[in-house]
């Protein structure tokens, strides 16, 4: 089952052949989690997806409000009604013809769900191991923080960290700065300085990012900063951590020969998990 533009339906019965999507990367997405159908960080989620849409110029249909965004994601996940906790996707694409002009500026949307084994979050995978993804690099641009169609710097770089026995790759910028993993931000602990790459670095905007800048700012001794990071600065690094709102918290364990602890990356887990309780 999916929502396609407004109606639960078995598909979309998109014809892709002329689908700007599947042709230009002509559409944006937000990854949303959804637990006893509440739709967790809402406000975060549909203020970003209208950013996007409008930078990509793309016409907001007036009845798009949040609360008109909130009821097409709990009306698929209640249409399925097989888990208590989702993963979904809110896909908007521009339906129109033409080629690189489109004719017109006006959207569709697809909602999909799928069920996920957890609730709340849980710290992952005991061994995490990354490396550098260095065949591309992201562009230090406001295109690159968004949720577009084009991932194939994410797709090459997850192969490529498949055939070599990791678990994730950190990515680039063109400046040679870590950027990011590759479905994740990326955070680093050195003594009581908790760094993650700025927006404008290239990184993704997240939303789980966002959530957790917050829980650190207000974590006693901590001291929070929104810098640069270089590959050299990693291995002085305590701890490292990856962040989006499916997986929540993941700590790295080692990245090349330097092996890191997982001991205040916990803590914020918990923190996060307290929150979103309260919530």
């Amino acid at each position: 089952m999916v929502n396609f533009n407004g109606n639960i339906q078995e598909n979309s019965s998109i014809s892709i052949e002329n689908n700007r999507g599947f042709l230009f990367g002509d559409s944006i997405f937000e990854t949303i989690k959804v637990l006893d159908n509440k739709v967790l960080f809402l406000e975060d989620h549909y203020f970003r997806l209208m950013a996007s849409m409008r930078i990509c110029r793309m016409e907001i249909p007036m009845n798009f409000t949040m609360e008109y965004f909130e009821s097409q994601i709990v009306n698929l996940v209640q249409a399925l009604n097989i888990a208590n906790s989702y993963r979904v996707r809110f896909s908007v694409y521009r339906d129109s013809e033409g080629f690189y002009l489109p004719k017109s500026r006006k959207v569709k949307f697809i909602v999909t769900a799928s069920p996920l084994n957890f609730e709340l979050y849980v710290l992952g995978k005991e061994n995490y191991e990354v490396e550098l993804y260095k065949d591309f690099y992201i562009s230090k641009q406001l295109l690159s923080s968004l949720k577009t169609n084009n991932k194939m710097i994410q797709i090459t770089g997850s192969i490529f960290a498949d055939e070599n026995g990791y678990d994730n790759c950190l990515i680039l910028n063109d400046e040679k700065n870590v950027v990011e993993a590759l479905q994740s931000n990326l955070f680093m602990k050195t003594g009581n300085v908790v760094v993650t790459p700025p927006v404008s670095d290239g990184c993704l905007n997240g939303i789980m990012r966002k959530q957790v800048l917050e829980i650190l700012k207000k974590t006693e001794g901590i001291v929070v900063k929104e810098t640069s990071i270089s590959p050299f600065d990693l291995q002085k690094a305590d701890e490292l951590f990856l962040t989006n709102v499916i997986s929540g918290i993941q700590p790295i364990t080692k990245y090349r020969k330097k092996e890191y602890g997982i001991e205040f990356t916990a803590e914020v887990l918990k923190r996060l998990n307290a929150q979103i309780r309260l919530s």
